[in-house]
């Protein structure tokens, strides 16, 4: 997923730094990743054998984080083999998630809520709709999201499973918005990537004998309830909120048939605005975050351009014990139509990793 702040092409850089600070462990150890996105770093220190307890304020990353994180056994299915015969003839049980796909890919689309609300449809005033999906892509996506919810209600799929299916559909989707880069707003015609069908190619397993514990909550509350062994922070740089940036996802994640607003669709986002996003905020709720953090290592992952200082950071940090940084230079974050321009001025920025081994 092309996703705001992820660390995807950073992992490598991460990986080698935590690894300097925390040396070898000699017994299983709890890894936190607190603002947790798309779940990238937590799914790698999941690989590396930790205990992983992933946290997000938006529902969608938490549906992602469920699937990616916290399911690690083969799912089987066994409430759709009425409805779906194809998987008693399934020989590898790890291909079951796959047949299921499968029969979801060819299911009679749907005019629902997307297809209502985020495609052109009936509408003739540019005015009237918001151009997020091609009106056949909208209509899949509310029938495959339709039966999922209705397997769910009718007890045919586990909470596992129902994860599972929820987060290859908002992985695919997303593969074909008629979209820049986010959700802040769409194009005015279907470009070429977004006219195509997307396909339920289902999300990877990470399959391993460890437990893993996924939550939905305010990290400045989480913190207070959990302990961990290493507490990896990657909270908002700047004044841009998720909520924003991604509301169709959360919709579709959700799928509440929310009131929407304005000319981009805009749900109500008010109760999950990040304190991290405002400057007057931003240096209390962090401080609350280290105080509070009942941990051995913290990492924090911030660029040059965050809200927050090195001083300010490193002023906060210290007060919890040794404190030290890493730094990389990487490319920004850019959005489709900015791709083709290799000439952008201030194309590159600088992550620091910032740390502190509690005293």
């Amino acid at each position: 997923m092309n996703y705001i702040g992820s660390k995807y092409s950073l992992l490598s850089f991460l990986e080698t730094s935590i690894d300097q600070v925390v040396g070898q462990r000699t017994s299983p150890a709890v890894f936190c990743d607190i603002f947790a996105g798309t779940g990238a770093v937590g799914r790698l220190f999941k690989k590396k054998g930790y205990n992983v307890i992933a946290n997000d304020l938006q529902y969608y990353s938490y549906v992602l984080n469920k699937q990616y994180i916290e399911n690690h056994t083969i799912l089987l299915f066994q409430g759709l083999e009425s409805e779906i015969p194809m998987l008693k003839k399934c020989s590898r049980a790890e291909n079951r998630g796959a047949v299921v796909c499968e029969y979801l890919e060819h299911i009679t689309p749907q005019e629902g809520f997307v297809y209502k609300n985020f495609c052109k449809g009936q509408h003739t005033d540019e005015e009237k709709y918001c151009l997020y999906f091609s009106d056949e892509n909208g209509k899949k996506c509310d029938a495959v999201r339709e039966k999922i919810e209705n397997w769910k209600q009718n007890g045919l799929i586990t909470e596992q499973e129902y994860y599972f299916l929820l987060a290859t559909l908002l992985e695919n989707i997303d593969k074909v918005a008629n979209t820049a880069s986010v959700y802040g707003a769409f194009l005015k015609k279907i470009k070429k990537s977004a006219a195509k069908t997307f396909r339920m190619v289902p999300a990877p397993m990470l399959l391993n004998d460890n437990e893993h514990k996924v939550y939905n909550q305010d990290a400045n509350q989480l913190i207070k309830e959990i302990k961990c062994d290493i507490l990896y922070l990657d909270p908002p740089y700047n004044q841009r909120q998720y909520s924003a940036n991604y509301h169709v996802l959360e919709t579709i994640a959700r799928y509440d048939n929310p009131i929407l607003h304005g000319k981009t669709g805009m749900r109500d986002c008010s109760e999950q605005k990040s304190d991290y996003c405002a400057r007057a905020k931003v240096l209390k709720a962090f401080d609350e975050l280290i105080q509070n953090a009942q941990v051995r290592y913290i990492f924090l992952s911030y660029n040059n351009e965050g809200l927050m200082t090195l001083d300010d950071i490193e002023r906060i940090m210290s007060k919890r014990g040794q404190y030290g940084r890493f730094e990389q230079q990487y490319s920004r974050f850019q959005a489709d139509n900015e791709s083709e321009n290799r000439h952008i001025k201030g194309r590159y920025t600088t992550e620091y990793l910032h740390y502190v081994v509690i005293a």
